[in-house]
C-alpha cells in the first residue's frame, strides 16, 4: 500500500501495538508534547551496544537516541493524523547523521529531535522550506574539534512506506528502515569550496556545547563528543544516532 493510500490516523490495530503503547502515544497530542516526552525519557547511550530502537522499544526501555526519537515522534503525529515524516541529516565523514520528525503548521516546518545536547533540539514551525529548517542546525553541528560538518538533507521521507512491523514493533534493531531513510535523496547545503572556507567555533561555543542533559551512566566513560552530544559510544557504522546527537 502506497503512502497516499493509507489511512489519516494510524489505528492502534494496523500499528500492532497493545492498548497501553497505544495509549500512551494518544495522549501526545501535539508536537509540543511528543518533544516534552522524549526530553523527558534519558539518552540512549546503547551501553550494551548498537540499537536502533523502534517505537514499541522506546516505549518499553524509555530511552532513545536521534534516530529512534524520530521513529517515535513520527509514529506519534500520525496517530493524530499528521503524516509520519522524518528527515536525514547527513554530514562529514569525520561525524555522524542526525534525523528528526517533521511536522507542518500551514506553509511551515518544525521539527521533534531528541538529542542530548542543546543545540539540535526542537524547531518551532516557522520555516519556509526543508532546506531553511535544515540550515537552523548548521552552526550548531559540528565535531569534537570544533569543525562545522552539516552538509546535505535529505527529501521529507513518508514511514507510511514502510510495513509498520519494520520501525512501529520491530523486536531487533530497525535496520531496513534507516538504510531507506539514509537512500533518500539528499540535497547539498554548501559546496566543497564553502566547506573549506568554514570558520571553526570559538573556545567559548565549544564550552557551551559540552553539556549533556543526560550524562552517561557508567562512572570513568568520556563524555559525548563535545559538540554533537550523540548519546551512544563511537561506531565504526555511520547510521543516524550513532553516538547519538
Amino acid at each position: 500500500m502506497t503512502a497516499a493510500a493509507q489511512p489519516r490516523f494510524a489505528r492502534r490495530e494496523h500499528l500492532g501495538l497493545a492498548a497501553a503503547e497505544f495509549a500512551t502515544l494518544a495522549r501526545l497530542a501535539t508536537p509540543a508534547k511528543i518533544q516534552a516526552y522524549l526530553n523527558a525519557i534519558p539518552a540512549n547511550h546503547e551501553s550494551d551496544g548498537e540499537t536502533i530502537h523502534s517505537v514499541r522499544a522506546v516505549l518499553a526501555h524509555r530511552r532513545a537516541h536521534c534516530i529512534e526519537g524520530a521513529l517515535f515522534a513520527a509514529c506519534a503525529l500520525w496517530v493524530h493524523g499528521e503524516p509520519p515524516l522524518v528527515m536525514h541529516l547527513d554530514c562529514d565523514p569525520c561525524d555522524y547523521p542526525h534525523v528528526v520528525a517533521l511536522f507542518q503548521r500551514g506553509d511551515h516546518w518544525g521539527a521533534i529531535s531528541k538529542t542530548n545536547g542543546a543545540p539540535l533540539r526542537y524547531r518551532d514551525p516557522v520555516y519556509r522550506s526543508l532546506r531553511e529548517l535544515a540550515m537552523s542546525y548548521f552552526h550548531e553541528y559540528c565535531d569534537r574539534h570544533g569543525r562545522k560538518t552539516l552538509r546535505s538533507y535529505s527529501a521529507a521521507f513518508d514511514l507510511r512506506r514502510l510495513p509498520p512491523a519494520l520501525w512501529v514493533t520491530n523486536d531487533k534493531a530497525c535496520i531496513e528502515a534507516h538504510d531507506r531513510l539514509a537512500g533518500v535523496r539528499h540535497y547539498a547545503l554548501v559546496t566543497w569550496r564553502d566547506a573549506r572556507r568554514l570558520a571553526r567555533r570559538d573556545g567559548f561555543e565549544r564550552q557551551m556545547a559540552a553539556i549533556v542533559e543526560h550524562p552517561r551512566p557508567t562512572p570513568g566513560l568520556p563524555a559525548a563528543g563535545a559538540e554533537g552530544q550523540r548519546d551512544g559510544p563511537q561506531r565504526r557504522a555511520r547510521r543516524a544516532g550513532a553516538r547519538g546527537r
